[in-house]
């Protein structure tokens, strides 16, 4: 593998890592996700129509204003000379006009606002109007200005200078400040029609729109709305599921525990009467089992018993030696079945064990010149079953000393699980071997002999009955590495 590609696991590792584990934060985070990128989608798709509407109704209003503007040129033109000033006075005492207008005696060189798409699009559109109503040849000048940048007459004075009733009725719109749309045509040789006028509402603007504030507003609304309710909703819907789990891990099976209460929605209703069958028919078959157990114990203590005192009446050393080193291992393997009966019974109560504390007391007992026992690692207290678990780590620890003379036991714990390896110093087990090593009553040669080959069938049954597992390995250190892990729920 190469370095990239190992950096790109990486990566994608700690990414799943931040993803929420819960079925509550994986829904939320999904819901947020999913509202995220519909709002994005949708948001984009509204902007590209109403920005494409704004700047239709922009054309179309521009091309009205740039007409009347014709009109008004076209109309001054027709004036004989002594008579344009006189209009000129009439109009602004009267008030009220779409421009003001002004014949100056020179074009007026003002700051134009900065080029935009919308600026250049309404100047070119006012300018076609213009020239195909006035004639290609007309000598014109069109041009945006801030109001605060806007000259207007000969004089050149700002638009504060006036008096109200010229030019702020066309020229301002309170309380914002749009630019002006500033039309100079020459009329005559040395004499220039000046318009000047706002464009009409809404198109007061030439910048392109952004996502209206009230969209935000909506959108975290919905949010902060959709969000709580949807979080209440899913919890109601996941407690059954919480305590399912938590009878799933402690699966209390004695036969006075009243069953789980079926609620949820359906398919949880459904787990709930299925978990509840299960643990049924689990009753059912421990007690069947610890019966019959229990009579094979009682039925096969008469016929040894008789058969040791036969045997006791036979002459021939030989044969009686022989008879009584079968009846001997067969008495073993009975005790044996029995005790494999008892230390895999599940019918203890789940509590907080202390298990650093017992690993370090079990290292402790095997203490003496040199410690035989070392512990790595600490971990807090574990949800399990003490005396199940205790039985559990002390087989593995006994088996590590027996056959590998010292144990190393670490200790790794975390949120998820607590994982705890058993390392012995021996000379291991061959590959071949590792799979049957939890097969009852399997010894690895002469020298292993000792025992009756349960310890760690036991013990891996205890891993599985608090949802966890034992693997057997060798490790490079020589020996074996005995690995629990225990979830953390």
């Amino acid at each position: 593998m190469s370095r990239n590609e190992s950096g790109a696991i990486d990566t994608g590792r700690k990414v799943w890592r931040l993803v929420p584990s819960s079925l509550l934060g994986r829904i939320l985070l999904l819901t947020l996700l999913a509202m995220g990128v519909a709002q994005v989608v949708s948001s984009v798709i509204w902007v590209g129509t109403f920005r494409a509407q704004q700047v239709e109704g922009l054309v179309n209003t521009t091309r009205n204003l740039a007409a009347s503007a014709a009109a008004t040129t076209q109309f001054f033109k027709s004036l004989p000379l002594e008579y344009r000033h006189i209009v000129l006075d009439q109009l602004r005492d009267m008030g009220g006009s779409r421009f003001f207008v002004s014949l100056n005696d020179k074009r007026i060189e003002m700051r134009a606002l900065p080029d935009s798409e919308r600026k250049q699009l309404v100047t070119e559109e006012v300018k076609a109007v213009l020239r195909s109503r006035l004639g290609k040849a007309s000598n014109l000048h069109v041009e945006f200005v801030h109001p605060d940048d806007l000259r207007i007459l000969n004089t050149q004075l700002p638009l504060d200078a006036l008096p109200r009733s010229w030019a702020h009725y066309a020229l301002t719109l309170e309380p914002i400040k749009p630019p002006v749309l500033v039309t100079q045509v020459e009329v005559a040789e040395g004499e220039w029609l000046y318009l000047a006028s706002l464009l009409p509402a809404p198109y007061v603007s030439l910048d392109d729109e952004s996502i209206p504030g009230q969209q935000i507003v909506f959108i975290l609304v919905m949010i902060g709305v959709l969000f709580p309710v949807l979080a209440w909703l899913v919890r109601r819907q996941t407690r059954p599921l919480h305590k399912l789990a938590r009878a799933a891990r402690d699966l209390p099976l004695d036969e006075y525990q009243p069953p789980l209460r079926e609620q949820g929605s359906a398919e949880i209703v459904a787990v709930t009467r299925g978990f509840n069958t299960m643990r049924r028919r689990l009753q059912s078959y421990i007690s069947d089992r610890d019966q019959l157990f229990r009579a094979i114990s009682h039925d096969l203590k008469t016929p040894i018993t008789r058969l040791r005192l036969r045997v006791d009446l036979i002459d021939d050393d030989n044969i009686r030696e022989r008879l009584e080193s079968d009846l001997q291992e067969l008495e073993l393997l009975v005790k044996g079945a029995l005790q494999s009966m008892k230390d895999t019974d599940i019918h203890e109560n789940v509590e907080l064990v202390d298990i650093d504390g017992m690993l370090r007391r079990m290292a402790e007992a095997y203490t003496g010149d040199s410690p035989r026992v070392v512990v790595d690692g600490r971990c807090a207290p574990y949800r399990g079953k003490p005396l199940a678990l205790k039985r559990c780590l002390g087989n593995l620890v006994d088996n590590a000393v027996k056959y590998g003379e010292s144990a190393t036991i670490c200790v790794e714990d975390s949120p998820e699980q607590l994982i705890i390896h058993v390392r012995d110093h021996g000379p291991g087990i061959p590959e071949v071997e590792l799979g049957r090593i939890f097969e009852p009553y399997y010894r690895l040669g002469q020298e292993h002999r000792k025992g009756h080959g349960l310890g760690l069938g036991i013990a891996r049954n205890i891993a599985q009955s608090h949802g966890g597992d034992l693997e057997i390995a060798n490790w490079s250190g020589g020996g074996l590495d005995v690995t629990l892990t225990l979830p953390r729920h």
